[in-house]
């Protein structure tokens, strides 16, 4: 099983893939436009972006490595200078593969490979998301005064039953101090009326035996 091992052998070694496929990146970058099997020109493919991604760069280190990759001076200037101008604001997919049909004789797929001509012209990014953000902000500032409007109503709810329960006990409590209090200033009342009615009695009594006494003295002195 192959596994972890990307790219397709098409019955050949590796020796004879890397010259095939050189030969045939050379074509493509000198005509811009090759014809071959549908398995080939998709192998074909990733081997001559990397090339021309190497000739965006310009540096010197991308030309050696190029130079090891395409073995035709004019090749290779060219991907230096006009392809690398070409495809300076496009970010990869220089190429394109058109199907052609089959082949006559043996029934291969065919396919049309090329470099792309059209320039790219880059969009400027939607400046849909911070839109997108503005109106979740407003909505989770609305959740946040509910929550906050729910914490002060479930308190002031509380605070109303709390209310609402302490207001029978503190009415049944008035109504047991009434009778309470109204005792008790009874019984003052009573007590300061005994208390004044006390020093009368007492100097009633005092008041009957000095009597009693200025009685006695008279009859002594007419005797």
């Amino acid at each position: 099983m192959r596994h972890l091992k990307a790219g397709r052998q098409l019955g050949r070694n590796s020796s004879h893939r890397k010259a095939m496929f050189r030969n045939m990146s050379v074509s493509l970058l000198n005509h811009e436009s090759i014809t071959t099997t549908d398995a080939k020109a998709k192998e074909l493919r990733r081997h001559v972006e990397k090339i021309i991604t190497l000739g965006k760069r310009g540096t010197l280190e991308a030309r050696r490595r190029a130079r090891i990759m395409i073995n035709d001076k004019e090749a290779l200037q060219k991907l230096f200078s006009t392809l690398a101008e070409r495809f300076k604001e496009r970010p990869g997919g220089y190429t394109r593969i058109v199907k052609l049909g089959m082949r006559p004789g043996d029934n291969a797929p065919l396919s049309l490979v090329q470099l792309v001509q059209e320039e790219v012209t880059l969009t400027p990014k939607k400046a849909a998301k911070p839109k997108k953000a503005a109106e979740k902000a407003p909505v989770k500032e609305v959740a946040a005064e509910e929550t906050a409007a729910e914490a002060v109503e479930e308190p002031a709810a509380e605070t109303a039953e709390e209310v609402a329960a302490e207001a029978p006990a503190e009415a049944a409590a008035e109504a047991v101090e009434e009778p309470v209090v109204e005792a008790a200033e009874e019984a003052k009342e009573e007590v300061k009326a005994e208390a004044a009615e006390e020093p009368v009695a007492e100097s009633k009594e005092e008041a009957a035996p000095a009597d009693e006494k200025e009685e006695g003295d008279a009859e002594k002195e007419e005797k």
